[in-house]
């Protein structure tokens, strides 16, 4: 009982915030800040009838590629800078079929050094607040030449600071 009361006062100090650490915490649509529209195909369909998961692979990539091409000034073929993809994921949370029309929100959940971790959310329609796939990938920034890493440089990484929850 003594220590409850000498505990209680000072409770909020050793209670657990709840954080976004969880995978199924990044399902929320208000975590994310670029936004691409994607009409699904008809072979992008399996023979269980919705999505099969490489095609979600290549929304992932497309988004984040989008977003690196248009706001970043990434030229693929021409760049000093390019990208290497080291770890990637996908989380299913509910099915999507031919011929619905996607949403691919795009931010960035960390910059280091030379490498970025985005995090994509799949949503169904642009009305969905849960995401029905949440995915990602960590790019390594390397030098096109001798393919060692390289520090990402200012105008990217403030474009990319633009999409994320960090506080620089």
């Amino acid at each position: 009982m003594l220590v409850s009361r000498i505990i209680r006062p000072y409770y909020k100090l050793f209670k657990r915030e709840k954080s976004i650490s969880s995978k199924s915490d990044f399902r929320n649509r208000s975590l994310y800040k670029y936004f691409v529209d994607i009409q699904t195909r008809w072979r992008d369909n399996d023979i269980y009838g919705h999505v099969n998961n490489v095609v979600y692979g290549e929304w992932i990539d497309s988004i984040v590629n989008k977003y690196l091409i248009e706001k970043c000034s990434l030229e693929p073929l021409k760049s000093p800078l390019i990208g290497f993809v080291v770890s990637s994921h996908c989380e299913y949370y509910s099915p999507i079929s031919y011929p619905s029309k996607i949403s691919a929100g795009l931010f960035v959940k960390r910059i280091g050094k030379s490498s970025v971790d985005y995090s994509v959310g799949i949503f169904e329609d642009n009305q969905v607040e849960k995401a029905s796939a949440v995915g990602g990938f960590i790019h390594v920034f390397v030098d096109r030449i001798n393919r060692r890493p390289q520090t990402i440089n200012d105008e990217m990484k403030k474009q990319l600071l633009s999409i994320s929850n960090i506080i620089d």
